[in-house]
């Protein structure tokens, strides 16, 4: 014989614990040796309480996130890419971050080429 959420909440607040559920579409953490988790649909609570710090608890099932290297794209590859293709600087900075930073890929793509 359970309580419902609602009298739950009334018997926290008495205690002096407030908490508040979120309606999180997904939950990323960030670990100090690099690695990123990610939780999809998750259940998120934040709970406070006097003289406590707060506490978030997170509920779900995590899967690690492998992240791709970032490329470092030079002004001098975005001009010559710019140059080339005949079109803007941004328009050249944006195709080479989706060629991941391939002259000739970015080239290509925005001369229309496959």
């Amino acid at each position: 014989m359970g309580l419902n959420p609602r009298e739950l909440r009334r018997a926290l607040k008495r205690m002096g614990i407030e908490a508040e559920e979120l309606n999180a579409v997904k939950v990323s953490i960030e670990t100090s040796d690099g690695k990123t988790l990610e939780v999809e649909s998750p259940q998120v609570m934040i709970v406070r309480a006097k003289g406590q710090p707060t506490m978030i608890y997170v509920v779900g099932e995590p899967r690690e996130v492998k992240e791709e290297a970032k490329v470092t794209i030079s002004d001098d590859d975005v001009r010559l890419v710019a140059e080339q293709a005949g079109v803007d600087l941004e328009t050249a900075r944006r195709a080479l971050e989706e060629a991941k930073g391939d002259i000739a890929e970015a080239i290509l793509r925005l001369r229309g080429s496959p």
